[in-house]
């Protein structure tokens, strides 16, 4: 009979095995259990980052969004204060140019003075008196002299006021321009997502650049450059003010004394000189009125011409939106608005063209009334040549010949400033 061999080492006992069987039992029980614990936290982070990233986003582009609209604001508003600061140099370089022009008038009446004083030291006799033309001739000298340095004084001031001008607007347009740059910036920043392709890691995104402003310092900065170039605005207007001023005051004075000292030469044809400049008023005025109508019209016709790309912005998107597919072909908000937009552009268009007609007749009628005004100068000139020459022949009776030859010049040169510059240019050289 066989024996069976058992092969030695140690053995262990039937609890033994039940004991190792329920250890890993539990023991897989709590890995599953500890598991699913980390799985649920892992989906809570999940979900709590991925909503708090998208929440992040959206905070940010609003933030963005909110931005664009505080810079896009401040641009407007600089904007419009460079449109003023801009028109206020226009207007100050106007009257800055017609105070000059005020000025280099000023020669003409100066020699006029001086050459009747010149002409009158040629009376003999009885008659080399000092009579009240002569006080009169001397004021006048002293009226021109004073009002050249008045005109003088208020250019030099116009000029260091432009100089002002053009420092803020120079500072201002800087800080625009530094505005359109932040604005597209942020629009660029505004239009990226996730998924777009210029989007990248970069080495220390988080840092604070060296000239970084606080939001304070940022609108602080810009209210300053706004106000400042408010207060030279405000300062250039009361300028203008001052220096039209001085231009009607000087005129006044100088127009003033020249009657005065016109009327013991000739009261005879002082009528005929007042109608003369009137006219001549009203030809100028006629003039500015037309050249600015002609300046209205073009600004009508060319924006008739403007209104053409919208209209065909606004009929192009209207017929692309018809070919929109199916259920798609929605009379929706766009399409009202579109259409009204067109109503409106055609409209808009209509009243440019019944205007421009309307500027097109008054701006005939102006011009009619101009050539009226030209022919009835040219009478009124006629008729005050024909009373000097009865006033000439009439001196002959009473006046040395001299002295009649002397008033005759100096009424001549009296004539002529109320002449164009080139006129009188032409007749001095003549």
């Amino acid at each position: 009979m066989a024996t069976i061999s058992f092969k030695p080492g140690s053995r262990f006992s039937v609890p033994d095995w039940h004991t190792n069987s329920s250890l890993i039992s539990q023991n897989a029980e709590r890995q599953r259990t500890a598991s699913h614990e980390i799985r649920q936290q892992a989906r809570v982070l999940r979900n709590e980052t991925n909503n708090q990233t998208q929440w992040d986003e959206h905070d940010n582009r609003t933030r963005l969004a909110d931005r664009i609209d505080e810079v896009n604001k401040w641009r407007e508003v600089l904007d419009k204060c460079l449109a003023e600061v801009d028109a206020e140099i226009d207007a100050l370089n106007l009257i800055k140019d017609e105070a000059e022009r005020a000025l280099q008038a000023k020669n003409v009446p100066l020699d006029v003075v001086v050459e009747c004083l010149t002409f009158r030291e040629s009376r003999r006799g009885i008659d080399l008196v000092k009579d009240p033309v002569e006080d009169d001739l001397h004021k006048e000298m002293e009226v021109i002299e004073g009002a050249r340095k008045a005109l003088q004084q208020k250019i030099s001031e116009a000029f260091e006021q432009l100089c002002l001008l053009q420092e803020s607007r120079q500072q201002m347009n800087w800080d625009h321009r530094c505005k359109v740059e932040t604005i597209e910036i942020d629009r660029t920043c505004l239009s990226l997502n996730n998924n777009a392709p210029n989007i990248s890691l970069k080495p220390d995104p988080t840092r604070v650049p060296h000239e970084t402003t606080s939001p304070q310092e940022w609108e602080q900065y810009s209210r300053y450059n706004k106000e400042r170039a408010e207060a030279e605005v405000r300062a250039s207007v009361q300028l203008r003010e001052v220096i039209a001023m001085t231009i009607a005051q000087t005129n006044n004075e100088l127009e003033a004394q020249r009657v005065a000292v016109e009327f013991e030469f000739r009261k005879r044809i002082r009528e005929f000189e007042r109608a003369h400049n009137e006219l001549k008023w009203q030809e100028k005025n006629t003039k500015e009125e037309i050249q600015e109508l002609e300046e209205d019209i073009r600004h009508l016709e060319a924006d008739l011409r403007d209104k053409m790309g919208p209209l065909k912005l606004a009929h192009t998107r209207l017929e692309t939106r018809t070919y929109r597919p199916n259920m798609e072909l929605c009379r929706d908000q766009v399409q009202y608005g579109l259409t009204d937009e067109v109503h409106q552009l055609e409209g808009t268009i209509a009243a440019l063209k019944q205007k421009l007609a309307q500027s097109q007749d008054a701006l005939d009628a102006l011009c009619k009334q101009l050539a009226r005004i030209e022919a009835d100068v040219k009478s009124k000139e006629n008729s005050l040549s024909l009373d000097n020459k009865c006033l000439d022949v009439r001196q002959k009776l009473t006046m040395p010949a001299e002295k009649y030859v002397a008033t005759l010049d100096t009424f001549n040169r009296t004539t002529n400033r109320n002449l164009s510059p080139l006129k009188s240019r032409q007749l001095e050289l003549a």
